[in-house]
This record gives structure tokens, C-alpha cells and sequence, in this order.
């Protein structure tokens, strides 16, 4: 409630005299609750450094599960990375532990690895209004303010639980190869580095519009929930190309592949599994999708480059189609710029 200035000495006077000696009638209202804040609700060992974890989001008002690699020595305090799933969050099959060899590659590293199970077709971010249909489809209350949770609430709770050193790196790939670099425009002084692949950051233009609305489309949901109506000043403020003068200055690594088929793109890749229709699939739709944020991509890298950033490390060059082969490919070449960044 706004408080207007008093214009006359008397009139002000007179009503400061009469809240003195008024005395109210009836019991006193009850005092404002406190928020609930941010919290680690359960932990339940998985194989090997693994761990399953829930944490209570207020913003969300709901738990939202991930999963926790621990460190090679627990008892040193260790770096952070973060690590965001695609399209699906997680709560699918498709996700980096499931998919790739994430548990081997991180054995002999002292770092700890935190991977949000949730988050299907979000884009990881704060949305303007709650959404029925991805409520609807994934069991929840439409609520996602995810770059609130991953900025604010998030890191605090895991450098406590874990006794972290509280240096933070953070990486996605597809859709959150868009979102870690809006992500590290928000937060700025959160991470050390960042690691983007086959992301698209030209969110305000018709092909980068036309990609998010077909993905949260997937998920029964609404993109005018997430930043308002197409072409709004919302789209805008989270395009990267846009704003790509306020990407802050740490190493980044950001890749994607042409689109043409690869060597994961053959029946006996581990990923493939022998499954004509797994691999037609990857082919025609994965390497239609590859080939356009291959294309967003490098317009991303002609604007940095532009600007003389020399601290961003781009591989655009490598067949590969859409697909987890490339991704687990991507995590082992990004790890000489995302290793030394954290300290390792």
C-alpha cells in the first residue's frame, strides 16, 4: 500500500495523533510466514558415486529430482558442474547418465556432477505464466521458473550438502544448448565456465521461434507462456545472438555438427543399437535439426568473433547428426577448456 506525502504541518499532525491514541479492536493479524526456503529433501545412494537426490524448490513450489556423480575424493572439497539434459529433461530415457559414459569418464576426476531429471520442454527458464498442458503431461503444476531454481536456489543447497569449493561450471545440450548461455547471461558471476552443444541462441528470429514453439509443442504446452507473444521484447531480451556483448568473459566451449552423417550415424554404434529405425530417424530428423543449429551457431561465432572474443572455443566443422554419440564426443573435447576452468 503507498504512503502520500503529507502537503499540510496541521492536518498531518492530527493525523498522527489519532493513530496514537486509537486503539484497534479485535485480535492483532497474524504475522507474515516466513518463505519456505530452498532444501535438500532426500538422498539415496545409486551405483557406484552415484546418488539420487530431491530438492524442494520454492519458486517451482514443488521437488525436483537430479542426479549427483560425487567426486573422486569425497572428503576435498571439489568443483561443480552442472550438467542440463535436452528436450526430454531427463525424465525420459534420454539423459546423461542413461546415455552416455558419464560415470567412466568422471572416475578419475574431482569434481562433482549435478544433472536436473526434470524440466521437459522448459527451456530452463523463469516462465511468465504457468503451463496447464506440460503440467498435465508431466505430472506437476505447470510451474517452471527454472532459471530461479538452477541460479538462486539450486547451487547453495548443493555446495552445503556436498561441501563444494564453490566454483561452478555448466553445460547442455539441444535445448539447453540454448539455455546455458541465457543462463550465463542471468548469472554472470555463478559459473567459470560454459560448454553449449547443439544449441540454437537466436531465439527472437522466425527459424530459432519456429524451433522452440515445435519443441515445447512436443510437450503439450504453449511458447506465449514462456516469454509472452512471439516477437515480444521477452523473446528478444533472451536472445544471445542479440546479446551476445553481455555473454560474460570465461572459456566457453560451444559446437555443433553439420548435419551430414558421422561416424555414430551406422547400425553398430552403441548408440544405434542395430535399429533401422533408430538410425533412419537420426539421420533424416537429426540431421535436419543438426544442420539448423549448426547454422544458428555460426552466426553466434561471426558475432563473437566480431566483438573479439577469443576466450570461446568453436567446433563446427565435424560430420555428426543430432544425436547422444556426438553429445558424449562433445563432453570429452570441451573437457580441456571446462577442466582448467574449474581448477582441474
Amino acid at each position: 500500500m503507498s504512503t502520500r506525502r503529507l502537503r499540510n504541518t496541521a492536518f498531518g499532525l492530527s493525523l498522527l495523533a489519532a493513530a496514537l491514541l486509537w486503539t484497534p479492536v479485535g485480535p492483532a493479524p497474524a504475522p507474515a510466514q516466513a518463505a519456505v526456503p530452498a532444501r535438500l529433501i532426500s538422498q539415496t545412494a545409486g551405483a557406484g558415486r552415484l546418488l539420487q537426490i530431491t530438492v524442494y524448490s520454492p519458486a517451482m513450489d514443488r521437488d525436483i529430482a537430479l542426479q549427483v556423480l560425487r567426486p573422486v575424493d569425497t572428503a576435498t572439497p571439489a568443483p561443480t558442474l552442472y550438467l542440463l539434459n535436452g528436450a526430454g529433461g531427463g525424465e525420459d530415457a534420454a539423459s546423461w547418465v542413461a546415455q552416455t559414459d558419464l560415470n567412466g569418464f568422471f572416475a578419475d576426476k574431482q569434481v562433482n556432477i549435478v544433472v536436473p531429471m526434470e524440466g521437459a520442454f522448459s527451456y530452463y527458464t523463469d516462465w511468465q505464466q504457468d503451463d496447464p498442458g506440460l503440467g498435465k503431461l508431466l505430472g506437476n503444476n505447470g510451474r517452471n521458473k527454472w532459471a530461479t531454481f538452477l541460479t538462486e536456489e539450486l547451487p547453495p543447497v548443493i555446495d552445503h550438502a556436498f561441501g563444494t569449493n564453490g566454483v561452478n561450471g555448466l553445460a547442455g545440450i539441444s535445448m539447453a544448448g540454448t539455455s546455458v548461455l541465457d543462463l550465463a547471461i542471468a548469472a554472470p558471476e555463478l559459473y567459470r565456465t560454459v560448454a553449449a552443444y547443439s544449441g540454437c541462441a537466436m531465439t527472437s528470429d522466425p527459424l530459432g521461434q519456429s524451433f522452440i514453439n515445435f519443441v515445447i509443442s512436443l510437450g503439450g504446452g504453449r511458447a506465449q507462456n514462456m516469454w509472452g507473444p512471439l516477437n515480444g521484447p521477452e523473446w528478444r531480451a533472451h536472445d544471445v545472438l542479440l546479446n551476445a556483448d553481455r555473454l560474460p568473459r570465461i572459456p566457453m566451449y560451444i559446437s555443433s555438427g553439420t548435419g551430414l552423417p558421422g561416424p555414430h550415424d551406422v547400425l553398430a554404434d552403441p548408440t544405434v543399437r542395430q535399429n533401422t529405425k533408430t538410425l533412419a530417424n537420426q539421420m533424416m530428423v537429426g540431421g535436419g535439426i543438426e544442420a539448423a543449429t549448426n547454422y544458428c551457431t555460426a552466426r553466434l561465432a561471426e558475432r563473437t568473433n566480431a566483438l573479439g572474443r577469443n576466450d570461446i572455443t568453436y567446433n563446427l566443422d565435424a560430420p555428426g547428426t543430432h544425436s547422444w554419440g556426438y553429445w558424449q564426443d562433445e563432453l570429452h573435447r570441451s573437457w580441456p577448456v571446462l577442466g582448467p576452468a574449474l581448477g582441474l
